[in-house]
């Protein structure tokens, strides 16, 4: 695991609200691996986090807004119910669903719990992806999930459930996105949100040299001067945030251990992009460094 030198009354908040005694879920416990760009991103989410209150990350898309909530499972050692909504995410989606079970050869009606049922019922994480991506008529469905009441009555069985101990709500969102909605005040109000940026210079290249198989150094140092450039002409309307994705760029870093650098930002980076001047932008940008 990363060690992170966090402050020590951090560490004590950890230690006292490490999950023990309980393997449920284990396979759902994250490994971590996250690099933030400033430990007070990381110091701030578990503060947040062992006060009971819900975290919102916002920040580009491969910023590494899921691997920060992955080490925050991983630090608490907490299992981590995962919802990615879309605009089809309903009812069902987050509660769960009614199907038909044998019960020694009868019939039976079972309800199959949902992400944000059992997260709820086991006192674990729950982590809502792309939040703003659902239908604004679904998420006031688990307002009540969100505020201190911490309950909700399941539309399918009648049950009202009051969360246990140790439920924590982290969701994430990437802003001014194709499909995408403004998040309602209502929602917003229920969260502290945490901007994370994109990863630069030396945090980048520490990440580089632990997450992909990249071990040229030179060819490391020129992958962390493009994710520069990138960086740059997206924060200067040239090119979409697709283009600045710390995910894609480590994609190519690995790539890069068996075909030519430029053809693998075309593969990971430049073939993603929908406009031909951002690509031809992109492959000048690969030109000049490699």
């Amino acid at each position: 695991m990363t060690n992170y030198n966090l402050p020590e009354n951090i560490n004590e908040i950890l230690n006292t609200n490490h999950r023990t005694g309980d393997d449920t879920f284990q396979e759902l416990i994250s490994q971590g691996g996250y690099v933030p760009p400033h430990i007070e991103l990381l110091i701030d989410a578990i503060s947040a986090l062992s006060m009971g209150k819900n975290i919102l990350l916002k920040g580009p898309t491969g910023s590494g807004k899921t691997k920060f909530a992955e080490t925050l499972s991983n630090l608490f050692h907490q299992p981590m119910f995962s919802v990615n909504c879309s605009v089809d995410l309903d009812a069902e989606s987050l509660m769960g669903f009614k199907t038909l079970a044998y019960e020694e050869d009868k019939q039976v009606i079972e309800f199959v719990p949902g992400p944000v049922t059992s997260a709820m019922k086991d006192g674990t994480f729950l982590y809502i992806d792309e939040v703003n991506m659902a239908k604004p008529e679904t998420l006031p469905l688990i307002n009540g999930v969100l505020d201190y009441r911490r309950t909700v009555t399941n539309p399918f069985t009648n049950e009202i459930i009051t969360a246990k101990e140790g439920f924590n709500v982290i969701a994430a969102i990437n802003e001014g996105y194709v499909g995408t909605v403004p998040l309602n005040e209502a929602l917003k109000n229920r969260f502290i949100v945490i901007d994370v940026p994109y990863l630069g210079g030396e945090q980048l290249k520490e990440l580089i040299q632990t997450n992909t198989k990249l071990a040229d150094e030179r060819l490391i140092d020129l992958f962390v001067a493009l994710s520069t450039d990138l960086i740059r002409a997206v924060s200067q309307g040239k090119l979409a945030e697709d283009a600045a994705s710390i995910r894609a760029l480590l994609d190519a870093c690995d790539l890069s251990v068996l075909i030519p650098p430029k053809r693998a930002i075309l593969r990971t980076i430049v073939d993603k992009l929908d406009e031909e001047r951002e690509r031809e932008f992109v492959k000048n940008l690969a030109d000049t460094l490699f």
